[in-house]
């Protein structure tokens, strides 16, 4: 009958299996089996194979491959590992049939060993499934299998318990390798979907620092920090932004540089006062710091002058320099917390640490499904994800597109800086060269500002005193005077100054 197959099985004295197939195939049709030799832990190994008819076998390691033409043909060879040694007895395990890709309309198994074998167990059907064979009998000691109409990549596995000690015990075992890693659906899947997120991310990045680099290099013309209204001078700085916000936002960073025009800013603004004695400049508090300041002014104002200390001479802070890591970390979280900065510079941010907190449950993922046999690869996917979010959020701008739209005003208000004359600011010059000297200071503009604005009268200049009585209206000399002012005010935050 075209598709049956007769197999004869016999346990050798040795311990050896021997096998003899007989295979009807159609005419002008081929059957081929590519049977495994692992199952499980299990490990068999088939040698002596041979065809004997229109056919061809071929053995490896982990198979056994027959190829049938049309017609009758008979496949021989021996198994070893079939004979397990379990203490009081030994168990008998081989499947017979494995690997068709050809539908069997008649399958028959005669199974022989040298003495008779009990609790036989005979299963049928796709590998994994409990389903008996159709009819397993014994006659005369041997076991009789039949089943008919069995589908394509089905199996038949025989199992029987023999008497201890009946012939050499063969049986081998390895670990099977872990197929956690493997390329399944669902992992393919995961795989490809983190692939279209990296690919997406990288556009984003690219569009978002295209965006920041193309708003800082744009034309951009001078922005006043005065408005004249009907001769009356009023000051006014583009979304109110101050000198060390201004400054942190168009270098991305807070240095000493803007946290000395912070200082500067709150003596113009009457919370400090500065005093100059013979090379040394003292710094009083004037007025506490209140309400009216932001958080990063009050903790500047603190770093500067903690509680309980009234002033503080430059000098001094030679010997003991400031730690400017909280004024820092305060400018950066102002920046964040207004929207003009994604993050805080050097920081990882919000897109970091969601990527940090998915590539930990990546990994450990990985390694918990790993030893479990589960879709380790997913895990990995999920890793995968978490880690270009993580190397990504290094690459946003630091700037959001509002703080860019505003960056560009900043470079206006420099601009301005660089650009104006005495001639432009006729009335309350005093008041106008003190509220921009702070900006000036925060965008590096101050020497230019200092040397270029136009005679001063210090008696105008409330925050700043001087011991000297030669220093008068002379705007040059003043300048010479404050120069080195704001450069020892730089180095007492700079000192300890960590990028």
């Amino acid at each position: 009958m075209p598709g049956s197959v007769n197999i004869q099985l016999k346990v050798e004295r040795d311990g050896s299996l021997t096998v003899r197939e007989q295979v009807i195939v159609r005419a002008k049709q081929r059957m081929v089996r590519v049977a495994p030799l692992r199952v499980g832990d299990r490990v068999f190994t088939v040698r002596n194979a041979k065809v004997e008819g229109n056919g061809t076998v071929d053995v490896t390691a982990d198979t056994l491959t027959v190829r049938l033409d049309g017609g009758a043909s008979t496949v021989l060879y021996t198994v070893d590992g079939t004979i397990d040694d379990l203490g009081d007895r030994q168990e008998f395990r081989w499947q017979p049939v494995s690997g068709w890709d050809t539908k069997l309309t008649l399958v028959r198994v005669s199974l022989l060993t040298p003495r008779p074998g009990r609790d036989f167990v005979c299963l049928a059907g796709r590998p994994g499934t409990e389903d008996t064979c159709q009819s397993a009998l014994t006659d005369s000691g041997v076991l009789r299998v039949s089943q008919s109409d069995l589908d394509s990549g089905s199996r038949v596995d025989l199992s029987a318990k023999l008497p201890a000690g009946l012939v050499p015990a063969n049986a081998r075992y390895e670990k099977a390798a872990s197929t956690a890693f493997a390329v399944t659906p669902l992992s393919g899947t995961g795989l490809g979907l983190v692939g279209l997120l990296l690919l997406g991310g990288f556009v984003f990045l690219w569009r978002a620092r295209e965006r920041d680099a193309k708003m800082l290099a744009a034309e951009v013309g001078p922005v006043e920090l005065v408005v004249n209204d009907g001769g009356k001078v009023t000051f006014a700085s583009p979304d109110g932004v101050l000198p060390g916000q201004a400054g942190a936002l168009l270098a991305e960073r807070a240095d000493h540089r803007k946290l000395a025009a912070t200082v500067v800013d709150l003596a113009v603004r009457n919370y400090l006062w500065v005093t100059e004695s013979s090379g040394d400049w003292q710094i009083v508090r004037r007025n506490a710091a209140d309400d009216a300041l932001t958080d990063y002014e009050r903790v500047v104002y603190r770093t500067l002058l903690p509680e309980d200390t009234e002033s503080v001479t430059l000098s001094s802070l030679r010997t003991s320099p400031l730690d400017v890591t909280a004024a820092r970390t305060a400018i950066h979280a102002d920046a964040v917390s207004r929207g003009w900065f994604t993050r805080t510079p050097g920081g990882l941010g919000r897109l970091g640490l969601v990527g940090a907190a998915v590539l930990a449950v990546g990994v450990v993922g990985s390694v918990v499904l790993s030893l479990t046999g589960g879709p380790a690869l997913l895990a990995v996917a999920v890793g995968l994800c978490g880690l270009g979010l993580l190397i990504g959020a290094r690459f946003v701008p630091v700037r959001t597109q509002r703080g860019s739209a505003l960056a560009q005003q900043v470079r206006g208000v420099a601009a301005f800086l660089a650009s104006v004359g005495p001639e432009s600011v006729p009335s309350e010059r005093e008041v106008v060269f003190s509220r921009s000297l702070p900006y000036a200071v925060a965008l590096d503009a101050a020497e230019r500002w200092l040397t270029g604005f136009g005679p001063v009268d210090l008696a105008g200049v409330h925050w700043y005193a001087s011991q000297d009585p030669d220093l008068g209206a002379d705007q040059r000399e003043f300048a010479t005077r404050l120069t080195p002012f704001l450069g020892a005010l730089g180095q007492a935050f700079g000192a300890t100054e960590k990028h």
